[in-house]
């Protein structure tokens, strides 16, 4: 562990709560001037998901800071297409290994240079592939353009459905060591180009050192969350630990104390200059949103015990299979487990943390109907029945 400094200031548990949803978007008046492309810039990258229940998170996301967003400008601001027969534009974002699989700004492509040179060192990571498959779909895309991996050769073999193919095997390769990159997305796949074709010239060079690139990252996510932990910070971008101590100082954080989370943390100078004000926003959460994605985190900011159970078998649910956190007057007020039926949004279940959290779960789910074109919301459940009747009543 580092040595922490003498801390610059002492936060009270709620100071922090305030501080973390300033940063991340959600208290204050949001800027939609700058619309999705600044929410990614300011979170610093957006997890992708294949799950889609009300929609796929990466559109969840600056739909719970900004409201109704159309699905073509979470498109747009992630990933821009040419004319028919015409090489993409340049991306906006480029799609990496961040926390996750992340949409990251394209002004971030060199300080992934770090985990570039990281994966080039382990060229196989689980897939074992066929002399001559890399360069032969290198060699195709550079000749023939932009192409998906069923256009390169196929995805799959005929096994279980996470048999890649060569083709699959290469390309992914490829975008993993930086050669490659995905400039749209088709049906939810994956189209690839060529990088010296799609990332700006300015930015298409590895030359920063893992030290530079650490440090920024550091920096980065320091100021995505306002205030963190060593492991809140390090986690945002699936850094080590040891990773961050060795810039923590360099990167401009500064050491801070809050009652009651037990461990030192850094905040952002920035976040610690203005006493965070403003309109709060009620809305539901993706799980994968950077808000609540570290449970230690959530629960630590928020007291609020979450857990992803899409992956739970269904008999040891208990939530439900995509339950999403209801962010209401900067707490955590309930859960709903959403579905789509047509028309109606149905809200399989619902946790509700007593009565008064009864008007902002029904907002939320309203402008979420909305928002996907529903006109309707039933509810199946509630964990506390006797307040299913005033949830329905306050749905109107």
């Amino acid at each position: 562990m580092t040595t922490v400094p003498r801390p610059a200031a002492e936060l009270s548990a709620d100071d922090a709560r305030r501080i973390a949803l300033r940063a991340q978007g959600f208290l204050g008046a949001p800027d939609r001037r700058a619309g999705v492309r600044g929410v990614l810039r300011g979170l610093g990258q957006v997890q992708l998901d294949t799950i889609s229940v009300l929609a796929r998170s990466h559109e969840l996301i600056p739909y719970a800071r900004l409201g109704a967003v159309g699905r073509t400008a979470v498109e747009e601001a992630y990933w821009t297409t040419g004319p028919d027969g015409a090489p993409p534009a340049r991306p906006h974002a480029f799609e990496y290994w961040s926390h996750a699989a992340c949409v990251l700004p394209i002004e971030e492509w060199p300080h992934f240079a770090f985990r570039r040179r990281a994966y080039r060192g382990r060229p196989h990571w689980g897939h074992e592939l066929s002399a001559g498959a890399y360069d032969k779909v290198v060699d195709q895309l550079r000749a023939e353009g932009p192409q998906t991996a069923t256009e390169l050769g196929g995805a799959k073999n005929k096994g279980e459905w996470w048999d890649w193919s060569d083709t699959k095997i290469a390309v992914e390769r490829a975008l993993m060591f930086g050669e490659v990159v995905v400039v749209e997305r088709r049906g939810w796949k994956r189209v690839y180009d060529l990088a010296e074709r799609a990332i700006p010239q300015a930015l298409l060079h590895d030359d920063l050192d893992d030290t530079e690139c650490v440090r920024r990252l550091v920096r980065q996510a320091g100021e995505a969350l306002g205030v963190g932990t060593r492991a809140d910070i390090a986690d945002y971008h699936r850094l080590k630990g040891e990773q961050f101590d060795a810039v923590v100082e360099a990167a401009g954080l500064v050491p801070v104390t809050v009652a009651g989370w037990g461990k030192p943390a850094w905040a952002d100078p920035a976040a610690l200059a203005t006493e965070p004000r403003g309109r709060h926003r009620t809305t539901l959460l993706s799980p994968f949103d950077s808000l609540i994605w570290e449970r230690p985190r959530t629960e630590r900011i928020f007291g609020f015990t979450h857990r992803l159970e899409a992956y739970v078998p269904k008999q040891k649910r208990i939530h439900g299979y995509f339950a999403m956190p209801v962010l209401a007057g900067g707490r955590l007020v309930g859960r709903v487990d959403p579905a789509r039926e047509g028309g109606t949004l149905v809200a399989r279940q619902v946790s509700l943390d007593g009565p008064k959290s009864v008007p902002a779960v029904a907002r939320a789910l309203r402008e979420a109907a909305e928002w996907v074109g529903c006109d309707a919301v039933r509810v199946e459940r509630v964990d506390t029945p006797a307040l299913a009747k005033d949830l329905v009543a306050a749905l109107g």
